[in-house]
C-alpha cells in the first residue's frame, strides 16, 4: 500500500511532457501570426492586382511613334572653374542659375551667354541652387549645411545683402521655393527635409521620414497642391504633406542611390533617376510604379531627369556625358544628345518647355533646343 501510495504521489510530481510549455505555446502563436500576415498580404497583391490597369507600353501602342526631335545644342555657357553641380531656371525663361564646385554662383543670360551676378560662397561645393518665383532673389547652399538666399540688384553689391535663411546638421543637396518668394524647401544630408520662412530664417515645418541622405526634392508645377517628394539614398521616394508633415506615400523600386526626382507635368505622377542606371516612372493615384526607362547598354547613374512640357518626353543625364531623350509612354529611347565632355550633374527643362539645360562637371552648362 505504501509504496503504491508513494509511486503515485511521485508521478503527480513529474511534468507532463505531451503539455505544449509557455515557451511553444508563444512561438506557435507568433508562427501563426505570421502565417496569417502573409496571407493578408497575399491577398492584398492579388486585390491590387485586379485594379491594376494593362501596362502603360500596351496602352501607348496605338500611340504613333515620335518623329524626329532635331534638338541640338544652341548655347554652351562657360565661366565656371570647377564642377558645375547644380542649375535652376528662372520662370521668365531666359535667365539661368548655376551652382559649382569651384564655390561660385552665377547668374546667366540664356539667350546671349553674358554673366549678370557672380558670387563667391564661403565654401567650396555649391550643390543647390534655385530661382524664386518672382526671378528677383536666388537660393543656394551645400557644405557649409546652410541656405542663403541673395536679392537680385544691378544697383547694389548683392553679396552685401546675402543672408542665412535655413541651417541642416549636415551639407544641404537640394533647395526650392514654395509657391512663392516667402517659403523655401531644403533637403539635406541629415536625412530631413525643411521648410523656412525666408524673411525670419524660422523653421515651419520638418519633415523626417528617410533613412538616409536626402538628394532630391520637387513640387508640383500647379500651386495649389499640399505635397512635395524626396528621394535619396535609401532608395525610396516618399511623398509628403505639407500641413501636416506626414509621409502621405512611399515608393520603392530603385537599387541603388535616387539621385533625381521630377514631378510629371500633371502632377499624378512623377520620375526619378537612380545610380542604378534607371529611370522610372511612379504614379500617385496607382500606388505603384508603371515604368522603367533602362537598356543593358546603358551602366551610368543618371543624375538629372525632366519631363517636356506635355509629360510625352523624359529627358535624362549620365554619368556617360550623355542626355537621353525617352518616350515616356512607350518607354523606349527616342535619341541622345551628346556634347558634354564629362558627368551631367543636372538638367532641368525650361518654363516654357521651348528648350532644356544641362549641367556637368565639364564645368559648363548647355542649352538644348
Amino acid at each position: 500500500m505504501s509504496s503504491n501510495a508513494g509511486e503515485s504521489s511521485s508521478s503527480s510530481k513529474m511534468p507532463d511532457s505531451s503539455q505544449p510549455t509557455t515557451t511553444e505555446k508563444g512561438s506557435e502563436y507568433l508562427e501563426q501570426l505570421a502565417n496569417e500576415a502573409e496571407e493578408l498580404r497575399k491577398k492584398l497583391d492579388q486585390e491590387r492586382h485586379k485594379l491594376n490597369d494593362i501596362p502603360i507600353q500596351q496602352a501607348a501602342e496605338r500611340l504613333d511613334v515620335m518623329g524626329a526631335l532635331g534638338v541640338k545644342q544652341r548655347r554652351i555657357l562657360k565661366g565656371h572653374v570647377g564642377k558645375v553641380l547644380c542649375m535652376d531656371w528662372s520662370l521668365d525663361k531666359r535667365h539661368i542659375v548655376s551652382s559649382s564646385q569651384d564655390g561660385k554662383v552665377i547668374v546667366w543670360d540664356g539667350f546671349t551667354t553674358n554673366k549678370e551676378h557672380a558670387l563667391t560662397m564661403p565654401t567650396t561645393w555649391v550643390m543647390a541652387c534655385a530661382f524664386s518665383p518672382s526671378s528677383q532673389m536666388i537660393a543656394c547652399g551645400g557644405l557649409d549645411n546652410k541656405c542663403s538666399v541673395v536679392p537680385l540688384s544691378f544697383e547694389d553689391d548683392i553679396i552685401q545683402k546675402k543672408r542665412q535663411v535655413a541651417t541642416h546638421t549636415s551639407y544641404m543637396s537640394c533647395c526650392t521655393f514654395l509657391r512663392s518668394d516667402n517659403l523655401i524647401l531644403t533637403g539635406s544630408g541629415d536625412s530631413t527635409c525643411a521648410i523656412w520662412d525666408v524673411e525670419s530664417g524660422q523653421l515651419i515645418q520638418n519633415f523626417h521620414g528617410h533613412t538616409g541622405d536626402v538628394f532630391a526634392i520637387d513640387v508640383p508645377k500647379c500651386d495649389t497642391g499640399n505635397t512635395f517628394i524626396s528621394a535619396g539614398a535609401d532608395k525610396h521616394s516618399l511623398v509628403w504633406d505639407i500641413r501636416s508633415g506626414q509621409c502621405v506615400q512611399s515608393f520603392e523600386g530603385h537599387e541603388a542611390d535616387i539621385n533625381t526626382v521630377r514631378f510629371h507635368p500633371n502632377g499624378d505622377a512623377f520620375a526619378t533617376g537612380s545610380d542604378d542606371a534607371t529611370c522610372r516612372l511612379f504614379d500617385l493615384r496607382a500606388d505603384r510604379q508603371v515604368c522603367v526607362y533602362e537598356k543593358e547598354s546603358i551602366l551610368f547613374p543618371v543624375n538629372g531627369v525632366d519631363f517636356s512640357l506635355s509629360g510625352r518626353i523624359l529627358f535624362a543625364g549620365y554619368g556617360d556625358y550623355r542626355v537621353g531623350v525617352w518616350d515616356s509612354l512607350k518607354c523606349v529611347r527616342h535619341s541622345v544628345l551628346y556634347g558634354h565632355e564629362n558627368r551631367i550633374s543636372c538638367l532641368r527643362t525650361s518654363p516654357d518647355g521651348t528648350a532644356v539645360c544641362s549641367a556637368s562637371w565639364d564645368c559648363t552648362i548647355r542649352i538644348w533646343a
